[in-house]
């Protein structure tokens, strides 16, 4: 998860930097392109394909649906918002993520979790900050990326064992471009790009698998409530490359909303430790196979 995190942080970085001379449907389309070839010879030579009527199992269609909807609303923003205050925002994600889990998969959570997770919500409600003079539109766009994206992870702990992961990397990427392609159009058609800009596209693709590859595993292998709170290491990337390379500084709405999305989802994940500490063996041996 760590390792996806810093691919996704780098990818976006390039988005928002080349988002000055082409559209971001333009670059879904572009970087889609490039990494469609790379994931399919790797999918063929680990014998990893499937059928493509595996596209329509329920799981895997939900994901592919969470990650088209996630990956559009995620770039709109942060074309129009600095990173560290998108990445905050989608910080909220492994709450989200419990809370679906409990709608979806019936899991119990404690009061302090649900705490824990209105805490969270609350922080999102301070750097999105609306109905004041700060607010901005755009940052409605990363509140419907959070949606989108724990649809996604729900839907991915669901699919079946036997599908590999790199399969499901190639239809997630195919969907994806497919989905820039749709949206070069009304979005301004497509734009000569220049040598750095599609050298800087060339990267994007490579490091686009694997943090979809690196995503996946971390969420078939691991239980969700574990793994979803190291996402927040991509607050720490995104602040870093936003201020390197876009001279973005964090202002102190962003970093009190950003602690207490972060101090409430690592409170969560402490709670859900000791939860799995007190569970009887019998018990914790009778979950349902995912």
């Amino acid at each position: 998860m760590v390792i996806a995190t810093a691919c996704f942080a780098m990818n976006d970085a390039i988005t928002k930097f080349v988002s000055s001379e082409i559209n971001f449907g333009q670059v879904i389309l572009v970087r889609s392109a490039i990494a469609m070839p790379l994931i399919a010879v790797l999918a063929v030579r680990h014998g990893a394909m499937r059928p493509i009527r595996t596209l329509f199992i329920t799981p895997v269609a939900l994901r592919v649906i969470g990650e088209i909807g996630g990956a559009i609303m995620f770039l709109a923003a942060i074309t129009h918002l600095p990173l560290a205050n998108v990445y905050s925002i989608f910080q909220a994600l492994p709450l989200a993520v419990t809370l679906g889990a409990v709608m979806v998969f019936g899991e119990q959570v404690g009061w302090r979790r649900w705490l824990a997770i209105a805490a969270g919500f609350i922080g999102v409600l301070i750097i999105v900050r609306p109905g004041v003079a700060g607010f901005n539109q755009f940052s409605l766009l990363a509140l419907f990326a959070v949606v989108f994206c724990a649809l996604r992870d729900l839907a991915t702990k669901r699919i079946p064992k036997e599908i590999p992961s790199l399969f499901i990397t190639l239809l997630t990427t195919v969907s994806v471009g497919t989905a820039g392609a749709m949206l070069l159009h009304p979005l301004g058609g497509w734009a000569p790009m220049s040598p750095r800009t599609m050298a800087l596209l060339v990267v994007a693709a490579i490091l686009l698998p694997i943090g979809y590859n690196c995503i996946i595993l971390s969420l078939r292998i691991g239980d969700i409530s574990a793994v979803a709170p190291f996402r927040y290491a991509a607050l720490i990337w995104a602040t870093l490359i936003g201020y390197v390379v876009f001279g973005e500084v964090p202002d102190v709405a962003m970093i009190v909303g950003a602690a207490i999305i972060v101090g409430s989802g690592l409170y969560a994940l402490y709670r859900e430790r000791i939860r799995n500490n007190d569970r009887p063996a019998a018990s914790a041996s009778s979950q349902p196979p995912d």
